[in-house]
């Protein structure tokens, strides 16, 4: 798969290409191992894109998984795309609830931050990045 294709798939999954891809692409070049990271990739396009589930329910069901393992970086972003896949506050907060249940109320705290921060990002924003070139 291109590095163009891929970076589409980002931003159609989190409005944004993260900062992890692009660490991920760097050190894979000085590696000389970009083979290896078109596998993940590869295997992200068929497990993520050709999923089963919607995009909205896989989006929340990742942001669930990190708040139990206290991802918080991860899980703001999976908050973020669960949003950008129309993902509702109510919903996003029955996700908090679920992983009180599973991981107490560390998840459910660690929960409320990351809504709050991604919520914080306004639709506008992400064209805004996108124009400014920090997608593209």
């Amino acid at each position: 798969m291109d590095e163009k294709t891929i970076r589409s798939r980002y931003v159609e999954l989190f409005g944004v290409v993260p900062d992890s891809w692009r660490l991920r692409q760097d050190i894979a070049r000085q590696a000389g191992r970009e083979t290896a990271l078109d596998a993940i990739e590869n295997l992200r396009e068929t497990l993520i894109h050709g999923n089963p589930l919607d995009r909205k329910v896989q989006q929340l069901v990742h942001f669930g998984m990190l708040l139990v393992r206290s991802e918080a970086a991860a899980a703001e972003l999976h908050a973020r795309a669960a949003l950008v896949a129309g993902a509702t506050v109510a919903e996003l907060h029955g996700v908090l609830e679920t992983a009180a249940i599973v991981a107490g109320m560390p998840a459910f705290s660690l929960g409320v931050q990351a809504v709050t921060r991604a919520l914080a990002i306004p639709a506008k924003s992400l064209d805004t990045e996108k124009n400014n070139g920090l997608t593209g």
